[in-house]
């Protein structure tokens, strides 16, 4: 599915991947999360959790309510209801991914252990319940990691477009993942700034 022979003959240069300010603005954000305590980062976990098969404004928006310790310290209730009330599918689901996270409540600390950033992102994929590799990239974008990239259908439908894979497979393999990343690594641009640049590009939107 991965178009090699065709990736070669793109001129990066015509996509016209350009950034902005509110990109700018965007990236600094991250990078000031990056300097926060567990607490906010545990809140930005609880938000890449709710993402999954959902919509990040919609995320935005139970996370806002709920406020940067409410995560930790409300009831199952209370997370369960707030995130019913934004109209999220799965809110049972979702709670209980975010109640027994806490068991990590003190993430930045843990991943401070990691080495590097692959051994960061397996961490959070084989402890978090509720996260696969786009999430788990997610958060780590989200908290001040530049060195992955979201692949998300957005991203996919845009690297179809453009010839870079053959097609969006049904279920993405961490392979697929990984050889995905590698094509994104190569258009130097970093690729939390590159993630945002297509976003927009595709979605007309910039969030986070």
């Amino acid at each position: 599915m991965i178009n090699t022979q065709n990736t070669s003959k793109i001129d990066i240069a015509k996509l016209n991947l350009v950034t902005n300010p509110l990109i700018e603005q965007r990236i600094s954000e991250f990078q000031e999360l990056h300097k926060k305590d567990n607490k906010a980062w545990f809140s930005e976990l609880c938000f890449c959790l709710l993402t999954a098969n959902s919509k990040a404004a919609t995320a935005i928006q139970i996370q806002n309510e709920i406020g940067p310790g409410g995560f930790l310290n409300f009831s199952e209730n209370e997370i369960r209801n707030t995130i019913k009330k934004f109209g999220h599918r799965f809110h049972n689901n979702k709670t209980k991914y975010i109640v027994e996270a806490r068991k990590h409540a003190s993430i930045k600390d843990l991943l401070g252990v990691a080495p590097n950033i692959a051994d960061k992102r397996i961490f959070l994929v084989k402890s978090i319940k509720g996260l696969g590799l786009k999430e788990a990239s997610h958060f780590l974008r989200n908290v001040g990691y530049s060195e992955v990239a979201i692949i998300d259908r957005h991203i996919l439908r845009w690297m179809k477009e453009n010839n870079f894979i053959s097609k969006i497979p049904k279920t993405i393999t961490p392979k697929f993942y990984i050889e995905c990343e590698d094509i994104l690594s190569g258009f130097g641009i970093p690729l939390d700034k590159l993630d945002l640049i297509i976003w927009q590009k595709v979605t007309g939107k910039v969030l986070k």
